[in-house]
């Protein structure tokens, strides 16, 4: 598999507009891998985009993607989502007579396409819209059932946080777990017993892992329903992979791409029994 991290930002992303900290101010001197996009992932060899954030556009031209075949939807939450109209942008034809529009098979897990249908950030009357017109065709993954593509295995895994997926996708042996955000309360079940690569929300940063200072106030309310960098830890640990990338990297943590990195090299060191953890950037490309 050949993976693409679009974007390596979370719901805020770097530099935030208006934000004048350090790191902000880093990543507009500086640019990739210091400034961060919005979540999103491509597998190159499948022609598989996973989530539309509002940097679509913006990235799909930078990494030169003509065409995405497929698309997967993790949950409904708009920095994973409101930059769907890309279907409509990418695949109508507004140039030929008669018209040959382009068209994307759109995957939603069987909870996603329940919240389509209530929340603001995805709206299901667009695709409903896009789908008549040509540029997609929607389909509903149940839960328990899997797809395959290019001969590639793909499970959606319903979360803790039960509104989101990760998704297992498993290719001539080789098996690399997904997980677009969302981990709080996960516990990685035996399916992904010896997985190659895993690629995971850092979790909020509620301590600097090297200084322990507090970062996040006690009260805050992300800490009731985000996981911790320490609870990511923990479930990296449980999912025994070979490899791991951190990403859905946000701006509230206040951490610049090379601090993240000395941490990561710190928690490998320190932890033997974790994998060798690595920090994503925008347009990085892994192998498996």
């Amino acid at each position: 598999m050949d993976i693409e991290f679009l974007g390596t930002g979370g719901a805020v992303t770097i530099p935030r507009a208006g934000c004048h900290c350090s790191v902000c101010e880093e990543a507009r001197s500086k640019g990739v891998p210091f400034k961060r996009s919005g979540p999103g992932l491509f597998i190159r060899d499948l022609s598989l985009l996973i989530d539309t954030s509002e940097d679509i556009a913006m990235q799909l031209n930078r990494a030169g993607i003509d065409r995405i075949l497929y698309c997967l939807y993790s949950h409904w939450h708009p920095d994973h989502t409101m930059g769907c109209r890309i279907f409509e942008m990418m695949n109508a034809d507004r140039h030929g007579w008669p018209r040959k529009p382009k068209c994307t098979d759109v995957f939603l897990p069987e909870q996603v396409a329940e919240d389509a249908e209530h929340h603001l950030g995805f709206p299901i009357d667009h695709l409903r819209y896009m789908e008549q017109s040509g540029w997609i065709r929607a389909a509903v993954i149940a839960d328990g059932a899997r797809i395959e593509i290019g001969g590639t295995v793909i499970t959606p895994i319903r979360l803790a946080e039960d509104y989101a997926y990760a998704f297992l996708l498993e290719q001539r042996g080789k098996k690399v777990f997904i997980a677009a955000d969302e981990l709080h309360g996960y516990e990685p079940d035996a399916r992904l017993a010896g997985i190659d690569l895993a690629i995971v929300p850092s979790g909020i940063f509620e301590f600097h892992p090297l200084t322990h200072e507090r970062l996040i106030e006690p009260e805050a309310p992300e800490l009731k329903d985000k996981a911790t960098f320490a609870e990511t830890l923990t479930i990296i640990r449980k999912l025994q992979t070979k490899r791991c990338y951190l990403t859905h990297i946000e701006e509230v943590d206040r951490l610049s791409h090379d601090e993240l990195c000395h941490i990561a090299q710190f928690v490998s060191d320190m932890n033997p029994h974790l994998p060798t953890i690595r920090i994503a950037y925008d347009g990085l490309r892994v192998f498996v």
